[in-house]
């Protein structure tokens, strides 16, 4: 087969690319210009230059494909409440299945987030069915992710095979734009670990990556799969980080209230706090998430908490973030 990778130099997505290539699958990664590709330069893979936001090169880079991973989005915090949103996360998803419509019904995996499922303001499991309770006017990020897989299951009634990921909060080695593994160096660094009350479902890169993989080889088409590991609340995730680096540091809760009020007058004013604003509605929620249909279904097996962070700390260590 050669698949078609969307995504494919990102965190998750060279992950992905390196598993694929280990076992002799063809990749063609769709890169943008001045893409960083040290993730995945040293391994077999075809680029073709385009964006998802360009229909054109999305069908193009597509032809003579036999599959398609689409993983790019949105990572970065500082973009959530910007144009770039929409364009990538839903207009990019559109320009994907409508490649791949038009190219035979290819099959289509679209890597989603458990951000698109739900989140509460009081410990609670979410599943694939869960209701979404979220003022989506506020949970943009969730908003354009449920938006995106409206659509997937928009094709899924056209007979397209496409199944919808899950993944919950990711943690692994060469995270190196530290998407999430900055929280782990900010407990590490910090001299009182001041957490918000909310949690979420922590999993290893590894095992997402296996799951994008199943859902390709085992997805229901017009299906989502939880691909989460095991739930914390941010105070045990700040504790577990600190009992495996060997640390002993006092943990402060901050109030919900107090975190919301902060961010609601940096977002108003030109005042700078020591974390990002756009986090702090989906910091002070818990992301709980059951993931027994993609055990079931796809075969997962998922890490523990533990044996998800320690590889990561240990790579934080020798890059010299903590």
């Amino acid at each position: 087969m050669r698949l078609f990778v969307t995504g494919g130099n990102g965190f998750i997505g060279s992950v992905v690319v390196r598993a694929l290539s280990a076992r002799g699958q063809t990749i063609r990664c769709l890169l943008r210009n001045g893409s960083r590709i040290d993730r995945i330069r040293d391994l077999p893979v075809e680029r073709v230059t385009g964006d998802v936001r360009d229909p054109a090169s999305v069908v193009a880079g597509m032809q003579g494909c036999d599959a398609v991973l689409h993983l790019a989005g949105i990572s970065r915090w500082a973009d959530i409440h910007s144009p770039l949103m929409e364009e990538v996360t839903v207009r990019g998803t559109i320009n994907v299945l409508d490649s791949a419509e038009a190219l035979g019904r290819l099959p289509v995996v679209f890597v989603s987030s458990t951000l698109a499922v739900n989140g509460s303001r009081e410990p609670a499991i979410h599943d694939e069915e869960s209701s979404c309770t979220l003022d989506l006017d506020r949970y943009v990020y969730a908003r354009a992710k449920r938006e995106a897989e409206a659509r997937c299951r928009q094709a899924a009634a056209r007979a397209l095979p496409v199944v919808i990921v899950n993944p919950g909060e990711v943690y692994g080695p060469n995270d190196t734009a530290l998407v999430t593994a900055g929280n782990l160096v900010d407990f590490a660094k910090s001299s009182t670990v001041l957490v918000s009350r909310g949690g979420t479902s922590v999993v290893h890169v590894d095992d997402v990556s296996a799951g994008i993989i199943a859902a390709l080889e085992k997805g229901r088409p017009g299906e989502r799969y939880i691909l989460g590991g095991e739930n914390l609340t941010i105070r045990q995730l700040a504790e577990l980080t600190l009992r495996i680096l060997g640390l002993r540091k006092r943990i402060r809760t901050v109030p919900s209230w107090l975190l919301r009020g902060l961010a609601g007058v940096a977002s108003a004013l030109p005042v700078s706090l020591p974390f990002e604003p756009a986090v702090v509605p989906y910091a002070t929620r818990y992301w709980f998430m059951d993931n027994g249909k993609a055990r079931r279904e796809l075969g997962m097996t998922f890490r523990s908490a533990e044996e998800t962070l320690a590889p990561t700390l240990h790579w934080l260590r020798e890059a010299g973030h903590v």
